[in-house]
């Protein structure tokens, strides 16, 4: 692989939304950076000894959000939840975390400092490693926060890495991505926002938000499921083109019917675009 560190971007490669809002100098937290060597995967990573805030924090984020999931947050997230043990009392670990993916489906995970940089996170993924923060927003950010957290990391993110087939297809995800040249490197960020991110899927019961964008955030659960939003039906080829905004309530979703929908969809796209064999 050569090294895009060193690289100057190539003139045709289109900014995703995160690049180009960072370029305007909204939040430079959300500008990513570079890993500068191996960070702590798995038993390497230690429990940071967190102030009582930051305990607080938590427990108000989980028990404000957990009001509004169910009948809202898709049943493989749920049960995700109850995988992981996730509870209202402390920060859970991410080392213990760890062990729950690793015996479920595979999955590690690996602390992180921040926003990095897609070519380290898509390496990760290929590797079925979770990259996630260890810290958690601040007071004055409990409503919204522009930069990531271990809020959205775990509680959004983490308990669908629980499913067997939404871990299979976010590790095809990163071995797409590294694959990825040009215009194409956009098309998959894209992807990426409207499924993991902020994808719908239709459960028996009805249609139930997945996407971890939409799961950690309160103003983003009680919208997404409102008249407010036009949903389309999945379809790779219709998502990697739609544009959004990642600073406002998304008027347009996608609702795949299962997982394994968005697999085998993300596999047969990425097959015909030459990004996976």
């Amino acid at each position: 692989m050569k090294d895009q560190k060193k690289e100057a971007q190539p003139a045709e490669v289109e900014l995703s939304a995160y690049e180009k809002a960072a370029q305007e100098g909204i939040d430079p937290r959300c500008i990513p950076q570079w890993l500068d060597g191996p960070v702590p995967e798995h038993d390497k990573i230690k429990y940071p000894d967190y102030p009582k805030t930051d305990q607080e924090s938590w427990k108000y984020l989980y028990d404000r959000q957990m009001k509004f999931l169910p009948g809202r947050a898709c049943n493989e997230y749920m049960d995700g939840t109850e995988s992981l043990n996730l509870s209202n009392n402390k920060i859970p670990s991410l080392k213990d975390l760890s062990h729950v993916f690793y015996k479920m489906t595979g999955w590690k995970v690996a602390r992180v400092p921040g926003l990095i940089q897609s070519q380290n996170f898509f390496e990760l993924l290929r590797r079925k490693v979770f990259p996630s923060t260890d810290y958690i927003r601040g007071k004055d950010e409990l409503d919204y926060t522009p930069a990531p957290d271990l809020f959205h990391d775990i509680f959004g993110h983490m308990p669908l890495l629980t499913n067997k087939a939404f871990a299979s297809f976010y590790q095809k995800f990163g071995e797409a991505a590294l694959n990825a040249e040009g215009k194409n490197r956009t098309k998959l960020e894209t992807f990426h926002w409207f499924s993991v991110e902020f994808g719908l899927i239709n459960n028996p019961e009805g249609r139930r938000i997945y996407g971890a964008g939409i799961l950690s955030s309160l103003k983003e659960v009680q919208h997404s499921l409102s008249d407010q939003v036009k949903v389309r039906p999945f379809d790779p080829e219709t998502i990697v083109t739609q544009e959004y905004d990642v600073w406002h309530l998304q008027p347009v979703l996608f609702a795949i019917d299962s997982f394994e929908q968005l697999e085998e969809g993300f596999y047969k796209w990425c097959k015909k675009s030459g990004l996976l064999n």
